[in-house]
């Protein structure tokens, strides 16, 4: 996540020849809570530590639509050290949507190979709504870090979001040769696992390029829709509103829709999840797609 650079956040220089310890880690932290407050859903808790924070919440879809917030982090990217902690709760009635202004940036670890760590936490309430749209995250060659998401949802609670991953930079003639990322998902309603899942992603392991693992692919992407009525129409439509591919695919379990995508492209990963959020989201909400201003700026 990025939206603009300062000097109030610039970084102390690393200790050259000295040991990485906790001293040197950049921590941010961001705790956002949403409450339904006479048939408007508002903002009620927004504590931030470190460079980490949001902008003021917008109602483009009227007084009584989701509310918009743009999560920001002004250093545009982790680095060895840092340590990026997010959390978001929905409390009943109330409907978020939450995005980032750009692209999030994993840089190359330092000389002690020192890992940077982002976890997110999501809570959503019975019949709270939560949408989380970030944009893509770019991971540069040697990066080294542990990505964790956690969604708590209560019954009857809806949440759909997405989580987009592209290894290296390729047009650059950068691809994603060393390093390791681990990307954790979590999924519970009710106290419930409904998605449980562990992906390493380690250049070095057969699985990177094998056919039976990541096949070489630099460009993946899960959108999951938890809440939805008739999952069965939901999937036929998905496949009517997206150009057939062999790099995404879609399926559902234990009540969870989870569109996948592997690929090479990022704006095809990009673009493939936002028609998909534009063709659920009137299934799942009731209300139709209204992209954040924030994507076309």
């Amino acid at each position: 996540m990025t939206a603009f650079a300062t000097s109030a956040f610039a970084k102390p220089a690393p200790h050259s020849g000295h040991r990485f310890d906790a001293e040197r880690h950049w921590a941010a932290s961001l705790t956002l809570g949403f409450d339904c407050r006479d048939g408007r859903t508002r903002m009620v808790e927004a504590r931030h530590r470190g460079p980490l924070r949001v902008q003021r919440p917008f109602y483009p879809e009227g007084r009584d639509g989701a509310c918009h917030v743009y999560l920001l982090h002004p250093p545009g990217g982790l680095v060895s050290g840092d340590a990026l902690s997010i959390a978001a709760r929905v409390e009943p009635q109330a409907h978020a949507l939450l995005t980032t202004p750009a692209a999030n940036k994993l840089y190359r670890a330092d000389s002690h190979g020192v890992a940077w760590e982002q976890r997110t936490s999501l809570k959503v309430s019975q019949h709270g709504i939560l949408e989380w749209l970030p944009q893509e995250t770019i991971a540069f060659d040697g990066s080294r870090g542990v990505q964790e998401t956690l969604i708590e949802l209560e019954a009857g609670a809806r949440c759909l979001g997405w989580e987009v991953l592209a290894l290296g930079r390729p047009a650059s003639r950068l691809p994603y040769v060393s390093g390791r990322i681990d990307q954790r998902f979590r999924l519970y309603r009710d106290g419930k696992p409904l998605w449980l899942e562990r992906q390493p992603l380690d250049p070095a392991h057969p699985r990177f390029t094998g056919r039976w693992g990541q096949g070489g692919a630099s460009v993946q992407a899960t959108l999951w829709a938890v809440g939805l009525s008739d999952e069965t129409a939901a999937i036929e439509a998905l496949r009517e509103a997206l150009a057939a591919s062999p790099r995404w695919a879609v399926t559902v379990r234990h009540g969870v829709l989870l569109l996948r995508y592997l690929g090479h492209e990022r704006n095809e990963a990009w673009e493939i999840c936002r028609q998909a959020w534009a063709c659920l989201r009137p299934l799942l909400i009731g209300v139709p797609a209204h992209p954040p201003r924030i994507w076309f700026t």
